[in-house]
């Protein structure tokens, strides 16, 4: 397979986590008029005209600090703010990560600090009660733990996701194909790899095998690791696989659970450009990895987005 950039990937802050506990420091930074705060409502931010808006913390509405890190000799925060005030609208600027993901793909540096940002603004906002004891939680360690009043400590949590793209044929023949599937709740046309969550107990590779056969109906056999991307709505990193499918009519019938998919399809490489060329078949935007499996497996661009 081709390399293939994984763009958000490749842009990480130093998330200085050794610093969460030295209170002057963090002082010091936030009384610094060349760092920067990322206002987070809920998990919209601030990007008016297509550019995310960082300010300086004089700047920054009052909600739960929280120190991202450090980057170009800056430090960096977010703070956030509650969801649902009638000021954060769509009209007034405030995007959520998806309507983001086109700034992103058009200038990632700032991805790294936004996905961190977002994902402990989904974590806090989720986590509003001891799981231990039912108490109260109040931020600490800037905004990365929630301690109740009896002292019990949670940390934020990441769920592990597979997302593949399975093949089928010689690989690399005009014959190879690929396997995407069109979501229940999506537009028709609109095709993806697919995915889900590995449960409790599964190795990453029985849940790539266990998701393509109840999505539909294709059981894998070789499964390959390709990279990763994080995905904070919720709380997923998302891991992405290549899966391979026995050459047969029998191995490559699809048999779609209608809760989650309306239609799956096998794709020779030029059905897939030709479809994505009309519009007939729209693919992930650009700064997916499922965009960036479908690409590997392609071996290059495609044109059209959703």
């Amino acid at each position: 397979m081709p390399h293939v950039h994984q763009r958000l990937t490749s842009s990480a802050h130093d998330r200085a986590g050794l610093r969460r506990h030295d209170d002057a420091w963090i002082e010091a930074r936030w009384a610094d008029a060349e760092s920067r705060v990322l206002v987070v409502a809920g998990n919209r931010v601030h990007a008016p005209l297509g550019r995310i808006d960082w300010v300086s913390p004089h700047e920054a509405p009052a909600g739960v600090r929280l120190l991202l890190g450090e980057r170009e000799d800056r430090a960096w925060f977010a703070s956030i703010l509650p969801a649902g005030q009638p000021e954060h609208t769509a009209e007034d600027g405030w995007v959520s990560l998806r309507g983001l993901l086109p700034v992103l793909t058009d200038d990632p540096t700032d991805s790294s600090l936004v996905l961190h940002a977002i994902g402990m603004a989904e974590w806090l906002a989720a986590t509003r009660y001891c799981p231990r004891c039912g108490g109260p939680l109040s931020a600490a360690a800037e905004g990365h733990e929630l301690r109740c009043t009896v002292g019990h400590v949670t940390f934020p949590r990441t769920d592990p996701a597979v997302i593949m793209l399975v093949t089928s044929g010689e690989p690399g023949s005009p014959e190879e194909r690929c396997l995407l599937g069109n979501g229940a709740a999506w537009p028709e046309g609109r095709f993806s790899t697919l995915a889900g969550f590995c449960e409790p107990g599964e190795s990453l590779e029985d849940a790539v095998r266990r998701e393509v056969a109840e999505e539909a109906g294709v059981r894998v056999d070789e499964v390959t690791y390709f990279g990763n991307q994080p995905w904070p709505l919720p709380a997923s990193l998302m891991l992405g696989f290549f899966g391979r499918v026995e050459d047969t009519e029998e191995a490559r019938a699809i048999a779609c659970d209608p809760a989650e998919l309306r239609e799956a399809r096998w794709f020779t490489r030029d059905e897939l450009y030709f479809g994505a060329a009309s519009g007939e078949s729209v693919l992930p935007g650009g700064i997916s990895i499922s965009r960036s499996l479908i690409e590997a497996w392609y071996g290059g661009p495609l044109p059209g987005s959703w």
